[in-house]
């Protein structure tokens, strides 16, 4: 038995067909209608939702040319918050945070009189996954306003 309220009237209704008509033909073409509305029902909500995303679409857009700072810049804002913390924290912390494994590697095999059984020490998380995702999401949406650039649409 399905969750889905939908399936499970359309899985009751596909019953009462089988029941109510012996026909063959009769009932793969009442089927056919059970089918056909399950299908409106499905474009129905697939049209909602390509709605919903041209609404927020349009609500973007708006934000964009608004000649409030605060309104249309969060988005730059962001991004220069993700660059900055990229150049000022990230960056220098996985130069050192290397520096620091390469030394402490180089004196575990420098102590070390069995090369061949050096255990080196497991090189540290550096933890740059979640602002490198982020800038990256970003610098993905300014390569799209440049490819729309350079083929001459104007998406502003």
């Amino acid at each position: 038995m399905s969750l889905d309220p939908i399936t499970a009237v359309l899985n009751l209704g596909k019953e009462a067909i089988h029941k109510i008509w012996p026909d063959a033909n009769k009932r793969a073409e009442e089927l056919r209608k059970l089918e056909a509305l399950r299908l409106g029902g499905d474009l129905k909500r697939l049209e909602f939702e390509v709605q919903l995303l041209l609404k927020q679409a349009e609500i973007n857009l708006a934000d964009a040319k608004s000649a409030s700072l605060w309104q249309s810049g969060w988005r730059p804002s962001v991004g220069w918050v993700c660059a900055a913390s990229l150049a000022l924290m990230y960056i220098p912390k996985a130069v050192v945070m290397t520096a620091l494994w390469s030394w402490q590697s180089y004196e575990v095999i420098a102590t070390t009189e069995n090369v061949a059984r050096v255990s080196l020490p497991v090189f540290p998380d550096l933890g740059v996954a979640d602002i490198i995702a982020l800038l990256g999401a970003l610098l993905g949406v300014g390569a799209m306003r440049s490819f729309d650039k350079n083929r001459g649409i104007d998406t502003k």
